[in-house]
């Protein structure tokens, strides 16, 4: 996202402003429809989606089995680890925003796609064909991994999520929404035109890929992360486990109320921040 500079004047202390508030995307936007821009950024959601899940799904199962205590030659504390596990999650999203922010925006969650259009980021059209692709493009991308890894891949859980012995599922639950809201705020944070304006040197996919990083350390032993729901879909159609079913719902519901809150929580904040700098200004202007 480059800065944009808007050289209007505030309306109470005639100051510049170094940004430009987005208008809201409309509720339905049915002229998108006609628009190639609409269909590439669909398949790029798609795209990205397949590739995530695929590397994502990929190192889980081949940690479990260079870590599997019932073969020979094998060491327990071997593989990547779970921190490995968290760098390949946290790394690919870095690497599939940037690559695809340029023409979907970078979503490949629909959480983050649900709390953008609760903040009026994109259209419900926009919305609804990008969480088709995301989800068609997890189970394409986990399904790979089956094709590929075919003698592990039932063994090793199929990278699918499911709430951990030990840990109920209002755990599981609040697991997923409390780490859903980190990733969905800081991806409001990082793509927010003033602090894109502030900041301009800072590469927004960054802190969004960290924050998946530092989720999955937190998570992992809860949930396995699920945080967004098109890589739990797409792991449990294709390894179509009953504990995984049963489940499922909590990688919906969890994901869905922690985008809300981070929705909701970034329009109050950013509302606060506009009251306070037009009183600055307008305190400025006049010399109190």
């Amino acid at each position: 996202m480059g800065k944009e500079v808007d050289v209007s004047t505030l309306e109470s202390g005639g100051a510049a402003r170094d940004y430009v508030d987005p208008a809201p995307a409309p509720l339905v936007d049915v002229d998108e429809l006609g628009k190639w821009s609409l269909y590439r950024a669909v398949i790029a959601e798609f795209v990205a989606t397949l590739l995530f899940l695929y590397i994502t799904v990929l190192t889980v199962i081949g940690y479990k089995h260079q870590t599997d205590a019932n073969l020979a030659g094998t060491d327990a504390c071997g593989g990547v680890g779970i921190l490995g596990i968290a760098w390949a999650f946290g790394g690919m999203i870095f690497i599939l925003v940037y690559c695809t922010a340029g023409i979907s925006g970078g979503h490949i969650n629909p959480a983050v796609t649900f709390g953008l259009f609760l903040a009026r980021k994109v259209s419900l059209v926009r919305a609804v064909l990008y969480m088709a692709a995301q989800c068609l493009g997890a189970i394409c991308g986990v399904a790979l991994v089956k094709g590929f890894q075919s003698g592990f891949y039932a063994r090793y859980g199929g990278g699918a999520n499911e709430v951990s012995d030990g840990y109920s599922k209002g755990t599981g639950l609040a697991a997923e929404i409390i780490g859903t809201f980190v990733l969905v705020y800081t991806v409001f944070s990082a793509t927010d035109p003033k602090r894109n304006a502030r900041d301009s040197h800072v590469l927004a996919p960054l802190p969004i890929g960290f924050a998946v990083f530092m989720v999955h350390l937190a998570t992992i032993p809860v949930t396995g992360t699920g945080i967004n729901p098109a890589r739990s879909l797409g792991a449990a159609v294709v390894y179509n486990n009953s504990k995984a079913w049963s489940d499922q719902w909590i990688f919906w519901v969890g994901p869905f109320i922690g985008a809300a809150i981070a929705a909701l929580y970034h329009q109050i904040a950013d509302l606060v921040v506009d009251i306070h700098g037009r009183t600055w200004m307008r305190s400025s202007s006049t010399g109190v």
